[in-house]
Order: C-alpha cells, then structure tokens, then sequence
C-alpha cells in the first residue's frame, strides 16, 4: 500500500468530503452530485482517484454504479482518524451531512419516486383532458384566499394567475418594463385583486407581517445576498405565513451568468435549509421537483418554511 499517495489523495478536501459521505452510506454518483453540488465529471474524476487507491469499491444496481468507502489493510486506522478529526476544518460538512440526509429520506420515500418516474411522461404521452394547465386550474381553486408576495416577479405570469384565486397579490421587481407590461395585462383582462410595486428583492415595499405566502419563484439566484432577500420574505410574513421558493438545483453551467444574468448557479438543497433554519422558519422542506431531459440537464428545486406563531385569515 503505497501511503505517501494515499496522503496526497487526502489532502484534497472534495476527496475527504466524497469519503466522508461514503463511511456513512452507500451512493451513487448522481446523490453524491446532489449532495456535494459539485459537478458529475469532477465527482467521477475523484472517484476514479479514489478507487484505484483502494479507497473505494463500486458495485453495479441496475444501470447505476454505487461506490462505498473501503478499509485498505495498514491505514485504516490512519484513515479513520483523518476523516473523524477533519470535519471542523471542512466548512461544508454540516451541508454535506444535511443533504445526505434529504438523500436517504427521499430513498425511503416510494410514493415520492413513484410520482418523480410519472411526471416526466405527462405531457409527453397523450392522456384526454389531462395537462399541467388542468392540474394547475384545480389546485388553485382548493388553495384559501390568501394575501400573497411574489418576489422578483419579473412579466407577472405567475402573479397573475394567482390573482385568479388569492385574496390579493403584490408584485414586485425592479424593472420598470416588467412593471408596466403586468400592470397593463392587469388593466386589460380586468384583474382587480393585482398590485405591482417596483422595488428589491432584498428591500422589498412591503408592510411587515402583511402578506400570507412570500413568493420567490426562480428569483433567488439573481440577488447578491440571498440570505437577506430569505430574512425579508420572513419580515412581510404574518405569523403562520409560509415561505415558498422555486429556484434551480445547484449547477456547474457556468454560461448562465452571461445569458440569464445569473448571480448564483442554483443553490443545494443543503444550503437552501440552512437559509430557511438561519430565519428561524419552522418545518423546512427541501426536494427536487423536476429535471430537465435535455442539456445543461437543469434541475429546479423547492423550499417551503413555515414563519412561527399563529395564522391569522383576516
């Protein structure tokens, strides 16, 4: 067993954090890729640097390979202790720990794969009457009527559906533009219960404890301080009112920056609870709700906390 190389694969900390996860439980490369939000060819890169130093085996399921952590004899006691003692010095171990943890619930979650293997057929086979806009038009019409912000809310589209139903929604982004064309779809299709306001996400003009559902619907990823854009949405919350965020999985498709002004490429799991847990929002939630067939393979991912105290439907 040559130490001296293994030594040198522990000094990398993506490696450590790979093993780390691997001593816990058996993955694939896809759940180390949604736990480490790191990309799939460089976790594949370090998993082949791993495996041929005997630090790790894989075993075939079905089409996929799962790898493991394996004790090589002369530094497993070496290796033990370089993991155990290196989690105060990885700053994402607390992250790492979460989304292995999201991993595993999901994987005892059968109902949840069930509908993850349906939803990428609907649309795609022909089922009379059946479409997202039908699905969309029902649940609208079980939600109560409810006082809601959307947050970045950019042409109104999602705002203005939800005018269909909600007591009142208030609109808000910082582009005139945007502004000006909702509001005019407002007027035109006589959508009274629509109010647009021209302001940050970070600052948004907002009464504190006003509104019931803060709204961030793929706008997360276009503000420079995410975290304060999470502590404002709790601010106009009334107690019992939820937070609810759609936004990308973390990514590695770098060219996003460039043609969808991306600030953030997506954001894991992880560290989407550890926003909502930093505001003190109750019962976080965090899963993966659609993936995207075609490259760059984006995947979008939902957050929902709830603001502690009692809600009020005035």
């Amino acid at each position: 067993m040559d130490v001296f190389k293994i030594l040198r694969l522990l000094s990398d900390r993506g490696r450590v954090r790979i093993l780390r996860l691997l001593r816990e439980e058996d993955l694939s490369v896809a759940e180390l890729q949604e736990i480490l939000g790191m990309g799939q060819s460089a976790i594949s890169m370090q998993l082949s640097q791993l495996r041929q130093a005997g630090l790790v085996e894989t075993r075939r399921s079905g089409q996929r390979s799962i790898y493991r952590a394996s004790n090589p004899s002369g530094v497993a006691e070496l290796l033990t202790e370089v993991l155990e003692k290196s989690a105060p010095e990885i700053p994402e171990a607390a992250d790492d720990e979460a989304g292995l943890a999201l991993v595993l619930a999901r994987r005892r979650d059968k109902l949840t794969t069930y509908f993850d293997e349906i939803a990428g057929r609907l649309g795609r086979d022909y089922l009379p009457g059946r479409s997202w806009k039908a699905f969309s038009e029902m649940l609208l019409r079980l939600l109560p009527p409810l006082v809601i912000a959307d947050l970045g809310a950019g042409e109104g589209a999602l705002s203005l559906l939800l005018a269909q139903r909600a007591k009142r929604v208030i609109a808000v982004d910082a582009s005139v533009k945007m502004a000006e064309y909702a509001q005019g779809v407002a007027s035109r299709t006589g959508v009274e219960n629509f109010e647009y306001r021209i302001g940050e996400i970070e600052r948004p003009p907002i009464d504190d404890e006003s509104v019931d559902v803060a709204l961030l619907h793929h706008s997360l990823h276009h503000v420079a301080r995410p975290e304060r854009a999470i502590r404002e949405a709790r601010r106009i919350l009334r107690p019992g009112g939820r937070i609810v965020i759609l936004d990308l999985l973390k990514h590695d498709f770098d060219a996003a920056r460039e043609m969808y002004a991306d600030v953030w490429l997506g954001f894991s799991q992880p560290e989407l609870l550890r926003l909502l847990r930093a505001e003190e929002f109750d019962d976080p939630e965090v899963c993966v709700v659609f993936r995207e067939e075609e490259p760059p393979y984006f995947k979008t991912v939902l957050a929902i906390g709830v603001k502690s105290g009692v809600f009020r439907d005035e």
